[in-house]
């Protein structure tokens, strides 16, 4: 749509009003393109990065090395992308329509898969309208300085995200906007553009409610605004590479791809709108799956099916992996015995590992199942 200002055609000669008049064109544009939301910032994360390296410092970044490895390119987006001056940051929501969640996480013989990973990987979808909106404005101001991001580099985009007014940082340390919860991605433009800045969002509406932190199955929330990711579910099925600790193993529940307590008990989230992106929709009915039939799947069934999915990045083994810690915490049953005992002699010493922690834990409900019959078909009325 084109707009009802005439720019010129080098954005070098644009003036303040102009600037101004840009940026609202900008936001525009970017609902039209299917950003709920979108605001602007500068550069500047000085607390931000403070805040960063004294979490790196107590190692709660686990083995997610990439954390620190790029120094100051993280904090600093003029030294990631020189010659930026400004960043766009957009929030598109996720949440499929007819998603149920508090049921599935209460059903254990099913799989829980975190909401954002159901349909197909977000990030080509918002890089590629972060594209066009980038598009939009050199078609109105000439050729600008430009590189999208979405969850893919050393970007800071949660603290981008609240400089640019989309929301304040909750004590699950996730970015919470009052009229959509948290159950969004964010992307951003950086820009050589000099255009005007929306103020940050600075007040934050948590206030006593701790919900999040009493909700975390692990404890990972260690301190308000800062989760111990060595402790996150998140964390484990995502990140970790080895062996799940013992003792986050029964909390993890049914938890095979992610986690979302935290955020499902947010009071925010029942805001949330469901999302209008086809791409999103639930896949492989990953929304209701049982843990027997996704653990049964071959390794050329889980290449195709999670194609395109955000899965895919954890690959097979740590697939079965996650999967097999979701059986052993699932009630006994001769079915999840039998699925077991299928892969007891899995190639991966990771998988026979959890492999054989789940058969244990089922041997432990069986036979307590078997004491309990014992003592009612033993006992005589009174």
């Amino acid at each position: 749509m084109p707009s009802s200002t005439t720019f010129p055609l080098s954005s070098e000669q644009l003036t303040s009003e102009q600037l101004s008049q840009l940026a609202e064109l900008i936001k525009r544009w970017g609902r039209e393109l299917g950003f709920q939301q979108v605001g602007i910032t500068d550069t500047q994360l000085a607390a931000h990065e403070t805040h960063l390296n004294a979490w790196l410092e107590k190692g709660y970044h686990g083995e997610m090395g990439f954390m620190a490895k790029h120094g100051t390119k993280r904090t600093r987006p003029e030294e990631l992308e020189p010659g930026t001056q400004r960043v766009i940051s957009v929030r598109m929501d996720y949440l499929p329509a007819e998603v149920e969640s508090a049921k599935v996480l209460g059903q254990p013989q099913r799989a829980y898969v975190s909401r954002y990973a159901l349909g197909r990987d977000y990030h080509k979808l918002i890089r590629k309208r972060l594209a066009l909106l980038a598009k939009k404005i050199e078609q109105e101001v000439g050729k600008i300085g430009y590189r999208a991001f979405v969850d893919s580099a050393p970007v800071m985009e949660r603290a981008l995200a609240q400089k640019a007014g989309l929301g304040w940082f909750g004590k699950n340390a996730m970015l919470l906007n009052p009229k959509a919860g948290s159950l969004f991605f964010l992307g951003e433009l950086y820009t050589d553009l000099p255009l005007p800045i929306d103020p940050p969002f600075e007040h934050e509406h948590c206030g006593s409610c701790s919900a999040c932190r009493t909700a975390c199955p692990t404890g990972a929330i260690v301190d308000d605004k800062v989760v111990d990711s060595r402790k996150c579910i998140s964390y484990l099925t995502i990140e970790l590479h080895g062996a799940i600790p013992i003792e986050f193993r029964r909390p993890m529940g049914n938890r095979v791809y992610g986690c979302d307590d935290c955020q499902l008990v947010c009071p925010f989230t029942r805001f949330t709108r469901t999302t209008q992106e086809d791409d999103f929709t639930p896949r492989h009915d990953l929304d209701r799956a049982s843990l027997i039939s996704l653990f049964a799947w071959g390794e050329a069934e889980f290449l195709d099916k999670t194609a395109g999915s955000p899965i895919r990045r954890i690959g097979y083994e740590r697939w079965l992996r996650n999967i097999a810690i979701g059986l052993g915490n699932a009630p006994w049953s001769e079915a999840v015995e039998a699925a077991l005992f299928a892969r007891r002699a899995y190639p991966s010493a990771l998988v026979r590992e959890h492999v054989a922690w789940a058969l244990e834990e089922q041997r432990l409900k069986r036979g307590e199942r078997i004491s309990t019959k014992t003592l009612y078909s033993s006992s005589s009325p009174a």
